[in-house]
């Protein structure tokens, strides 16, 4: 094959540059802005009134969307057709007196603000938990049986007659379980309209909250059957919606939640009301309360007064419940449900808090005594059993209260002996605020209270909890601290001590300094390192610490705390402990706003990023070594020396040596070097003393040495090749010469697939990005006096042509096409661009003829090349890899070639017809192409194209 030499176009950068750049339109400034909000006119077409009024059109301005359903359905789906039947002056007048009185439910009703019942249900069922087993016993009525196994019976029924069953030594599990598939029968039954049956279950689930024969289990029972029970209500609610909402679209009426009973035709009520005549003719107390109170919204189909009348006769109905523990909990759903049903009613709430005030000394009467020894339950866990229920009623009672009201519920409770329940109860559902305001007034009534029954700790806990979110006076705040920690620093039971401890050092630390910080971290070191108690007590001692970090985000005062550093010593658990120091970091990240030198800091950060970094071994999961990494890298980030480089450089030199196993931290160090080696030349401008020289080859000899340690491949070619630019930056040409060899030496080592992100992808777009990158910088750097004429640019052309590229791809081809584009930039008289201080090749050989004869050798090779790979694509399966490699070389011609000359005119002219030879060229790119050669022969320099578009013909595809 006939050799083609290549002449390189002459190229002048600068008027290249000039006529890139965009015209300069003068613009005027009016009302016009491109990021001015655009307006949009709406036309909208009302229609109202009956058929044959008419409809009246109103265009408004909105900078909003059009919304395209909101058009699409205007009036005409079939509940707005409905509402259109209406009579319009009725409709106006019901509009706009149901609006007023949204307006005034709105202010009464449950906001956002109220926390609901379903986000105490988990908390319940994980707390109270039992180990003793659990029976349901149902047998067939009728059967002649014990006294005992009657009781029972009356428990819960099988429902199915002729059935028999028994269920004795249940766990807690099996016993959840059961009641779950009692729930699905419920649901099933509703679902076959067997209403009778759903009642039945009902009724015997109710039941089954007058037992505390397991009494520690009392609160989880009491959230499952409430469950049914709120399934119930919600299906017999929903039945009459739905079946009244029926009957007003036939009746013309609009529904609404604000409709009157007398809106409700006579048959919906007379069946409604026979589902309460049926409840009412239950015999037990405790079932025929629970299920009246779960179905207590259907009241509004009755009676403007239903509901206002049935909420103070179920308040009244539990007085007859005899058991204190039974008969709060029958308080608290009375109080879930009076704040679905009538929110604004809540003097019906109130009144059943006071009942229970008035029955409260009977918990410590002696037949809950004797209960208690049977089962044997202490007194303290079992007033523990009344908290979720008194929580919740005093949260319902409190929200949105009057601070007059708080007020006397606070003083009636004072008043009661053994008041430490009510008092815990108080400050876990009044208003942070409320508390926080009083906190003096209730640490005194905390020291008055009886330590037998409950713990006082757990009331300075509670305490401690509102005074987090809310602040007390200035003036009390140091008091509270030294009268509650008197208490708390007293405590013997290690897990007591810190569940109590880790609440108030959020308070110590919202309000006071590091002094005080730093004793509550003694006084926690000094109780919980005997017998090693601080092993039970990781997820506490790690919420201390997240608190500290919260509150202070000076790290040079956080770390000057003699105790903080001991502290994070009692993590002595490898997982735990490296929780924690990540903390610290993210902490540290995220608020250290300048970069620091503090020496405290670094001895302190050092450290805890030396515990991660140890923690990493081969079991470690890649993420979690990326997030390491992350969190080191970013300290390293923060740490600066200002103008003490070689400080700042030790620095670099000892991280080194401690984050060695992660190779994303040495990766960064080596950037952070490269970094400093180029702000010493900023500062020194380019002119380097003796002094900043060899300062700055130690920097290059840090990255040199660095550099292989690194496992990835790709790492390393990419640090080589920046690293290189650095020193060639830095003057220090032979250092630069050393990284670029140890680059093009490293190619061949390059694996054909590579892991990325957990996934084997094809190294080849990697390296031809590596290859375009380095081509860049080789055309700056000047060629070494003793190793030849272009030597790097060589050894790059035989390790690329050495290298086992895979069968099916291009690349090889795509590269050399990228070495001609370097060859030609390196013939011009004048490069592109150059480094300041350092004289590339086109200053040394000055456009020299035997460097030019060197480079075109080399541009003949790389051709022969390209075309050898273009003749083994001639195969059918291969033609249309071989239309786009020629389009490809033709256009690098194009750009760079000098196509004056015969030979490289008529190699463009058969690439442009190869290109279209088998059908495979995309024609909207060829005629583009053709444009432009057009567009470019207008030049004067370019003249030559029109002869060459002339030759270029445009095949149609056949």
């Amino acid at each position: 094959m006939a050799a083609f030499p290549w002449h390189a176009r002459s190229r002048n950068y600068t008027s290249e540059f000039e006529s890139c750049r965009l015209e300069a339109v003068p613009v005027e400034f009016g009302d016009y802005h491109p990021l001015k909000p655009i307006t949009v006119t709406e036309s909208k077409t009302k229609k109202m009134g009956r058929k044959g009024s008419t409809s009246s059109t109103s265009s408004s301005s909105s900078s909003s969307m059009i919304d395209p359903l909101s058009s699409v359905l205007d009036g005409t789906d079939p509940l707005s057709l409905f509402a259109a039947t209406a009579d319009p002056v009725t409709t106006a007048a019901n509009t706009d007196s149901t609006r007023k009185k949204r307006d005034k439910d709105d202010s009464l009703a449950v906001g956002s603000d109220f926390e609901p019942w379903s986000s105490k249900r988990g908390e319940i069922l994980a707390r109270y938990t039992t180990t003793e087993k659990l029976s349901i016993v149902t047998m067939m009525p009728g059967s002649a049986v014990s006294e005992k196994v009657r009781t029972r019976l009356e428990e819960l029924d099988d429902l199915e007659e002729g059935s028999q069953k028994e269920l004795l030594n249940l766990t807690q599990q099996d016993y959840m379980n059961r009641i779950e598939d009692l729930n699905q029968s419920l649901k099933d039954a509703w679902a076959s309209d067997q209403k009778v049956k759903a009642l039945k279950i009902v009724i015997q689930c109710s039941k089954l909250l007058s037992d505390t024969t397991v009494i520690q289990f009392y609160p989880s029972k009491f959230v499952l059957i409430t469950d049914i029970l709120d399934t119930f209500g919600k299906y017999l609610q929903w039945t009459y919606d739905g079946s009244i909402f029926i009957n007003f679209l036939y009746s013309g009426f609009v529904f609404t939640d604000n409709f009157t009973p007398e809106s409700v035709n006579d048959t919906a009520k007379e069946t409604c009301l026979n589902w309460f005549f049926k409840i009412a003719s239950i015999r037990e107390l405790i079932p025929r309360f629970y299920v009246e109170a779960a179905i207590s919204k259907c009241n509004k189909f009755l009676s403007k007064t239903g509901i206002s009348e049935c909420l103070p006769r179920l308040t009244a109905m539990i007085r007859g419940i005899g058991d204190p523990l039974v008969a709060v909990y029958a308080r608290a759903y009375l109080c879930r449900v009076g704040m679905e049903v009538a929110p604004h009613r809540k003097e019906s709430l109130n009144k059943n808090f006071f009942d229970f005030l008035l029955t409260f000394k009977q918990m410590h009467g002696d037949t809950v005594q004797n209960q208690l020894v049977v089962q044997c339950v202490e007194i303290p866990l079992y007033l523990t059993l009344y908290s979720p229920a008194i929580d919740w009623i005093l949260q319902c009672i409190a929200y949105r209260a009057p601070e007059i009201l708080l007020t006397e519920m606070m003083e009636r409770c004072k008043k009661l002996g053994n008041n430490a329940l009510l008092l815990n109860s108080v400050m876990s559902a009044f208003r942070a605020e409320f508390i926080a305001a009083r906190s003096m007034d209730f640490i005194g009534m905390i020291k008055e209270c009886d330590e037998s029954g409950f713990p006082k700790h757990l009331l300075f806990r509670s305490l401690g909890l509102n005074l987090a979110m809310a602040d007390p006076p200035e003036c009390d705040r140091l008091q509270i601290l030294n009268e509650a920690w008197k208490v708390i620093t007293k405590l013997k039971n290690p897990q007591d001590y810190i569940n109590c401890a880790e609440v108030w050092v959020e308070y110590t630390c919202r309000h006071f300094t590091k002094r005080e910080v730093n004793t509550v971290l003694a006084d926690v070191i000094k109780h919980m390192t005997p017998d090693r108690a601080f092993e039970d007590a990781y997820p506490q001692l790690q919420s201390i610490i997240q608190k500290i970090i919260t509150y202070f985000h000076d790290f040079s005062v956080l770390f000057s705390a003699e105790k903080f550093l001991p502290f994070l010593d009692m993590f002595q658990k490898e997982s735990v402990r490296v929780e924690v120091c990540k903390c610290i970091m993210e902490a540290f990240i995220k608020h250290q706003q300048d970069a620091t030198k503090d020496p405290v800091i670094l001895n302190a950060l050092l450290h805890v990023c030396k515990t991660m970094h140890d923690s990493v071994n081969a079991l470690t999961l890649e993420d979690e070594k990326r997030m390491l990494a992350s969190l080191i890298n970013g300290f390293i980030k923060m740490v600066s020396f200002g103008r003490d480089f070689e400080q700042q450089l030790s620095f670099y030199v000892e991280a080194r040596s401690m984050f060695c196993n992660l190779e994303p931290v040495l990766v960064q160090l080596v950037h952070s070097v490269n970094q400093l080696a180029m702000e010493t030349r900023k500062v020194m401008k380019g002119n380097h003393s003796r002094k900043t020289a060899a300062f700055v080859r130690a920097c290059v000899a840090f990255c040199f040495i660095t550099i292989p340690s690194l496992t990835s491949i790709f790492a390393r070619l990419n640090l080589y090749l920046n690293s290189g630019q650095v020193a060639l930056a830095n003057q220090c040409l032979s250092q630069a010469d050393a990284f670029f060899k140890a680059a093009v030496s490293l190619v061949p080592e390059v694996p054909k697939m590579i892991n990325i992100d957990g996934k084997m992808r094809p190294s080849e777009p990697f390296l031809l990005e590596f290859f375009c990158n380095f081509f860049s910088t080789l055309l700056i750097v000047p060629d070494h006096p003793e190793q030849g004429v272009l030597f790097l640019v060589r050894g790059l052309l035989n390790v690329i042509q050495d290298y086992m590229w895979e069968d099916n791809s291009d690349d090889k081809v795509r590269i050399y096409t990228n070495v001609l584009h370097l060859l030609s930039a390196m013939t011009q008289e004048t490069y592109i661009y150059h480094i300041d201080k350092v004289d590339s090749n086109d200053s040394l050989y000055g456009g020299d003829s035997k460097f030019l004869i060197e480079i075109n050798k080399l541009c003949e090779t790389v051709i022969a090349q390209i075309l050898d790979h273009l003749k083994t694509l001639g195969q059918e399966e291969t033609l249309k890899r071989q239309s786009q490699l020629a389009l490809y070389f033709f256009n690098s011609i194009l750009a760079h070639g000098d196509l004056r000359n015969n030979k490289l005119n008529q190699l463009s002219v058969n690439l442009w017809n190869l290109v279209q030879k088998h059908g495979f060229a995309d024609t909207k790119t060829m005629v583009k192409t053709l444009e432009y050669i057009k567009r470019q022969s207008k030049q004067p320099e370019m003249s030559h194209f029109t002869e060459l578009a002339l030759r270029l013909p445009l095949q149609s595809r056949t």
